[in-house]
């Protein structure tokens, strides 16, 4: 069986967020940071840590 990328990281991101329990601003701040930081000047420095 093979399963997507996105669907398993969003089932770990709802199962992290349920036992977590993080406050919701916190959760908005880091999508939108990792959004905005993907589209920065700096995402070539970041690059190689996610590979």
């Amino acid at each position: 069986m093979s399963v997507p990328l996105w669907f398993f990281i969003a089932c770990l991101a709802v199962v992290g967020v349920k036992t977590l329990r993080p406050p919701l601003w916190l959760v908005i701040v880091l999508l939108i940071g990792g959004y905005i930081l993907a589209g920065s000047l700096l995402a070539p420095l970041f690059n190689p840590f996610v590979k």
